[in-house]
């Protein structure tokens, strides 16, 4: 073997111990930075663990969601007698096109057996239509049916009857707030700001959620006395009534 061959193989083999001890470098430098990394990530979770928990122990001590003087326990607007022995109930969604013709069919039959003490009516309005709207309407037209109730329950029918009067049509904006208020100064019913700053919004979304949990999966839902009404028509209805008392 030549000495320019055996000075070659020097080299290679000192180039391969100089690449392995390198390659040896980088794999501790890597393994460094995966561990650095994975602490972080810890920590990251820990911070975030930390900030949830903290969140859920802030929220036992939030304001709870205002809650209308006027409603019952159930969270009803109850037009007529309190102590009613025969109660129609109303599960309605001022978006729902079904509520506005149930309202037009029944509406003044109820007002009928409210005006002679037959029954009471426990009106519930919840908001599952706020997808057919770009503003959330169900929401705000609830939301400003607990305003009109709750400064001036005697007016509350009237208004209920011009909502569904007025009832906008299912995928556009909905009526303004403006346009709420302005239902309510009609009838001359001072509501305050209670409808431009959503107060009762937040009611409205945990009774829509009772309404739920209590098994209605539509709108409307009538019952009298607890049984639903399928197909509530004002001589469906008055059955029911008669068979209750």
């Amino acid at each position: 073997m030549s000495k320019d061959r055996a000075s070659n193989n020097s080299k290679k083999k000192a180039q391969a111990a100089a690449a392995a001890l390198q390659g040896k470098k980088d794999k501790q430098r890597r393994t460094l930075i995966q561990v650095g990394v994975a602490v972080v990530l810890v920590a990251l979770v820990a911070v975030i663990g930390f900030n949830i928990a903290s969140k859920n122990s802030d929220d036992t001590t939030a304001t709870p969601a205002a809650t209308p003087s006027v409603v019952t326990e159930d969270g009803a607007i109850r037009i007529g007698d309190p102590n009613a022995a025969v109660v129609v109930t109303a599960v309605e969604d001022f978006q729902c096109p079904a509520c506005k013709q149930f309202e037009a069919i029944s509406g003044d039959t109820l007002s009928e057996l409210v005006a002679d003490n037959t029954i009471a009516v426990d009106y519930k309005p919840i908001a599952i239509l706020d997808r057919m709207s770009s503003t959330n309407y169900s929401s705000r037209a609830a939301n400003a049916s607990m305003c009109v109730a709750e400064a001036d329950i005697s007016k509350w029918p009237a208004w209920h009857k011009a909502m569904f009067e007025q009832q906008p049509a299912e995928g556009g904006a909905g009526l303004s707030d403006d346009d709420l208020n302005g239902i309510a100064r009609t009838l001359q019913v001072d509501v305050g700001s209670c409808i431009t700053d959503g107060t009762y919004t937040d009611y409205v979304t945990s009774q829509t959620q009772n309404v739920i949990d209590s098994g209605v999966t539509g709108t409307p839902t009538v019952s009298v006395n607890g049984t639903v009404v399928d197909v509530p028509t004002p001589d469906n209805l008055r059955a029911a009534i008669t068979a209750a008392q």
